[in-house]
């Protein structure tokens, strides 16, 4: 056991490096306190983090509150979705049961072959075309999404554009300072911060 502790003791070190401190700095400003508790940088930002000290970690605890913003509808389908992972579910065996007979198809018709064209012109049936991939969308999305009018597969180009096209749309100043619309200006406002947290792609 003595061994390998002298060798790492006589490992060289160049002069004029300096070892790296062993406790963090408290990342609230002007603290000298070390960082010794991690809390989150946001709720949409989870498994990012920030050290702090005891104090201000307990500071940080008293004042987060995750679903700050969201309605009491929101809140409950938020927990909801929570026990799934928020991952889109479908009726037991409609899905399963129709990829099958789909990729059944598939392999039928990629290896019938027609020599007498009896089923028709041409030596090989035509394999149907699959339908386009659509990219992932989380349930909070899809609601941000249609509360903007886009589809699923809208990049974070297009709600740009969208969210400056509502935002004039909606905004008093461009209604004569009518603000019957506020409410909407409102939830198209939060459906952008929140599609454009998440890095929609």
């Amino acid at each position: 056991m003595t061994e390998p502790l002298r060798f790492i003791r006589d490992i060289p070190v160049k002069p004029g490096i300096e070892p790296e401190p062993t406790t963090r700095r408290c990342a609230e400003p002007g603290c000298p306190e070390p960082g010794e508790f991690r809390a989150p940088l946001s709720k949409t930002c989870l498994d990012q983090y920030r050290w702090l000290c005891l104090e201000h970690v307990r500071e940080f605890n008293r004042t987060w509150d995750f679903f700050k913003g969201m309605t009491p509808k929101e809140v409950e389908r938020y927990i909801r979705d929570n026990a799934i992972g928020h991952r889109p579910t479908w009726s037991m065996g409609l899905r399963s049961a129709s990829a099958r007979a789909h990729a059944a198809a598939m392999r039928f018709s990629a290896g019938f072959q027609d020599p007498f064209q009896t089923m028709g012109s041409g030596s090989r049936s035509q394999a149907p075309h699959p339908e386009p991939h659509k990219p992932y969308r989380s349930r909070l999305q899809l609601e941000a999404l249609e509360a903007l009018d886009l589809e699923q597969e809208a990049t974070l180009n297009e709600v740009k554009a969208r969210y400056k096209e509502l935002v004039k749309r909606y905004h008093p100043d461009a209604n004569g300072g009518d603000r019957s619309s506020e409410d909407r200006l409102k939830k198209v406002i939060r459906a952008y911060r929140m599609l454009r947290a998440s890095n929609l792609a």
